[in-house]
C-alpha cells in the first residue's frame, strides 16, 4: 500500500515538472520572438534613415 502511494505521488511529481518545464520552454520561446520582433523593427528603422 504505501509502495503504490509512494509511485502516486512520484508521478504526480514527475507530471508537474514537466508542465513546469514546459511553461518555461513556452514563456522563453514567447520573449524570443518578442525580441526578435523587436530587432527586426529597429533594423528597418535603421534602413530607412
Amino acid at each position: 500500500m504505501a509502495d503504490n502511494y509512494l509511485e502516486r505521488k512520484y508521478e504526480e511529481y514527475l507530471e508537474r515538472k514537466a508542465a513546469a518545464e514546459k511553461a518555461k520552454r513556452i514563456a522563453w520561446k514567447k520573449r524570443m520572438d518578442a525580441y526578435r520582433k523587436k530587432l527586426a523593427e529597429e533594423a528597418d528603422k535603421q534602413a530607412d534613415n
